[in-house]
């Protein structure tokens, strides 16, 4: 019996007979289903119909078509694709274009109704014309700031080579990229073409709005293809490979083409919002900054020489510190704000608010809180006085909290950071001080105190700190008064920097940018957030000292501007993104290390830089068809060998 049974199991896996899956132990359904026909057909010429109805041998489900299905040439109206029983309807909204190519690209989207099957790439084709465009253009999209590739974003060519063309009309052809970033444009016609990518916003498959993704190359090429070979490897389960054969295929040219993509700088600029969140100060939020700062009139108090402005770098956020305690304790602060702002045309413009600016915590509130505060103390102070404990018979002065960025072990290249939480009206450097201890003396030693660069509230300590030696950083009583007089309280901390041997050194010796002008080199942790950064020296090198021992990543940015920080491109000016560049390993460092480590940033092809870790976004697992069988064989203890299509 059991010899019957093991022949009728050899007979159906030989003949790779798919059975639906059974509560006994049976075949499991590994085929994907298949096409039994189109109308039009698949490839049909001379198609005037906007209908296409496509027919399985199965019951199938589509996978999300307004975001897997591309129609190409595109479609301003979108299509109605929908998937019913065992076809699958697209109906086309837009005029058809005479002597035209059409695409429809179903990617992985369609599946068997029950196992989930993939039918795999799937492209349904047809034309307008009297014959079909065959050829392909594919390659990869990333990120030109983080070389993170770029999932979901539109790729389309343009026969019309002018620059114009990408604002002015849609793009000819056009395909989505996947997780991995990488596209494959379909249908294509011989001829002279630019490619572009765009995250299309309004849906007008052109470049219209500045919040819109894009890259672009002004690079032309022209598609072709020959015979090659690869090759296929035949798997017998998912662990043993059953044959490895030589295919013949069509090779289609472009295949490497790597777009960088980026969005412009939002220079438009509009009032975001103003609030009050503290009563001491207004906040006002713009979308960009200008030079020009707004003009303040006040309607019910006198706003001349009211505020002290803090602003931010890019003079987008500013803070609008109130001096008289009197006006904090006005509830409402009504003001007209003359500012300057885009108009439709795009030019800069005046334009005038008036601002209601009504604090979070009325006055009354906050004069119940601190009521409620005092009387909790006197309570507290009574407690003590009965018990005949040390008490306090006058309410204590709330005093200036500082913030002291001082930690009790500290790198060789620190530098102190100290911040008020309100602006400084004193400062007496002489109030503060820094002690080294040398044996068992503790000595003066000099440092240098300033303001960080545009920045109101924000001071730094610079000193020549050397390893392995203790400090102690001390700031007298009343060093710092702000505005409304608080006063700081004495603040002592000791230090103790750490010695050499708690670091390893870096030396990155890098090709090919030595005349690309001031590049930009940075140590990044696993989450591409930066540890250290220098600049690469004119002979190519670039050095890290006090590294700490773990595991790190570099990249390096040319810095075209010298600005010292990483710029965007913008498409009118045919100026792309400043260029980014990652060694494509992790670097591993160690206590008492020298590392001397090679990279050659131009031999790399751009989308093969960034190391895997470091990519944010995993590409999801392809469909793959099931080969549960073969399981199920062994369990059996049988053979199984999958009939190849």
């Amino acid at each position: 019996m059991k010899k019957l049974l093991y022949l009728i199991l050899m007979v159906l896996a030989i003949a790779g007979c798919a059975r639906m899956g059974s509560p006994d132990g049976g075949w499991y359904d590994e085929d994907p289903p298949k096409i039994v026909g189109s109308t039009p057909a698949d490839k049909a010429t001379g198609v005037k119909t906007k209908k296409v109805s496509i027919f399985f041998d199965e019951y199938i489900k589509l996978a999300d078509a307004s975001q897997n299905v591309i129609v190409s040439p595109p479609q301003l109206e979108m299509p109605e694709i929908k998937a019913t029983g065992k076809k699958i309807i697209v109906e086309l909204k837009d005029t058809l274009k005479p002597d035209m190519t059409y695409t429809i690209d179903f990617s992985d989207a369609i599946t068997d109704n029950n196992e989930g099957n993939p039918l795999g790439n799937y492209t349904f084709t047809f034309s307008t014309g009297s014959q079909i465009d065959t050829l392909e253009v594919s390659g990869t999209v990333i990120s030109a700031e983080n070389l993170e590739p770029q999932e979901g974003i539109l790729v389309g060519l343009y026969d019309d080579l002018a620059d114009s063309a990408f604002r002015k009309k849609p793009l000819l052809r056009v395909s989505r990229t996947d997780a991995n970033g990488h596209f494959v444009i379909k249908g294509v016609a011989a001829g002279e073409y630019r490619v572009y990518a765009l995250k299309d916003a309004d849906g007008d498959y052109k470049f219209s709005q500045k919040s819109e993704m894009i890259a672009f190359s002004h690079d032309t090429f022209k598609p072709y293809a020959k015979l090659d070979m690869r090759q296929d490897t035949i798997w017998r389960d998912t662990l043993h490979i059953d044959s490895i054969r030589q295919v013949q295929y069509m090779h289609f040219f472009p295949d490497n083409l790597v777009l960088l993509a980026f969005q412009e700088l939002q220079t438009d600029r509009y009032l975001l919002k103003t609030e009050r969140k503290d009563p001491d100060r207004i906040n006002i939020f713009f979308s960009y900054g200008n030079e020009q700062l707004p003009v303040i009139r006040g309607l019910n108090f006198n706003a001349e020489d009211a505020f002290i402005l803090e602003s931010n770098v890019k003079q987008d956020s500013l803070t609008y510190w109130i001096r008289d305690t009197l006006l904090i304790n006005q509830d409402t602060l009504s003001f007209a704000m003359d500012y300057l702002m885009t108009d439709s045309t795009g030019q800069l413009v005046n334009k005038t608010d008036t601002i209601e600016a009504l604090a979070k915590t009325s006055y009354a509130k906050r004069q119940k809180a601190r009521e409620k505060e005092y009387e909790a103390w006197q309570k507290k102070q009574e407690k003590k006085r009965k018990r005949e404990e040390p008490y306090d018979s006058i309410y204590p002065v709330k005093p200036l909290e500082m913030i002291y960025g001082v930690p009790q072990a500290m790198d060789p290249d620190y530098v102190i950071h100290i911040k008020s939480p309100s602006p400084l009206a004193q400062l007496d450097t002489a109030a503060i001080h820094l002690y080294s201890k040398i044996d068992t003396l503790w000595y003066n030693t000099p440092f240098e105190f300033r303001q960080e660069a545009n920045q109101l509230r924000s001071y730094e300590v610079l000193a020549d700190w050397r390893p392995g030696v203790e400090y102690s950083f001390e700031v007298d009583s009343a060093a710092f008064v702000d505005i409304y007089g608080l006063v700081s309280k004495p603040y002592k901390q000791g230090i103790k920097v750490k010695t050499l041997d708690d670091y390893g050194t870096l030396f990155l010796e890098i090709g090919g940018l030595q005349d690309s002008g001031k590049v930009v080199v940075q140590l990044v942790d696993r989450s591409d957030k930066e540890i250290a950064r220098t600049l690469m020296e004119p002979d190519g090198t670039a050095q890290f000292f006090y590294v700490k021992p773990g595991k790190f990543y570099a990249k390096a940015f040319i810095d075209s501007n010298n600005n010292g920080k990483w710029d965007t491109g913008n498409y009118d000016a045919n100026l792309q993104a400043e260029r980014v560049f990652y060694y494509p390993r992790e670097i591993e460092t160690k206590a008492k290390w020298d590392i001397t480590l090679q990279w050659q940033p131009m031999a790399t092809p751009l989308n093969q830089q960034k190391p895997s870790q470091l990519i944010k976004k995993k590409a999801a697992a392809k469909k793959k068809q099931k080969n549960r069988n073969a399981d199920r064989a062994r369990e059996l203890g049988i053979q199984y060998i999958k009939k190849q299509s």
